[in-house]
């Protein structure tokens, strides 16, 4: 019973990707994250994808500034599970557009 338990959780867990981050051309990156199941939710994997963005830039002193996001649509079943694809470019923090710019009066 115990083997197959463990089986179970291989299988699931097998299932979950990440692309890391790789360079798309001057100064431009992908990175992909999907999970093992539904459950989970767009969330977590964004926010995931984000950090690592960041941490990747924040080696060079840099940050990131993501120009393009695509991610998986619900119902989260039979394969289609959460998904997120970020594009983005290292800057430095001064070029980085305030953050008053996001917000809509």
């Amino acid at each position: 019973m115990k083997r197959i338990m463990l089986l179970i959780a291989l299988a699931l867990t097998g299932c979950a990707s990440n692309s890391g981050v790789v360079a798309r051309g001057a100064d431009e990156y992908f990175l992909s994250r999907q999970a093992a199941t539904g459950a989970p939710g767009l969330g977590s994997l964004k926010a995931d994808a984000y950090t690592e963005a960041n941490q990747f830039c924040g080696t060079k002193g840099l940050v990131a500034q993501v120009f393009q996001e695509q991610e998986s649509k619900p119902p989260f079943v039979l394969g289609n599970y959460p998904r997120v694809e970020i594009q983005f470019k290292c800057i430095t923090k001064e070029s980085r557009p305030p953050l008053s710019s996001f917000y809509t009066k």
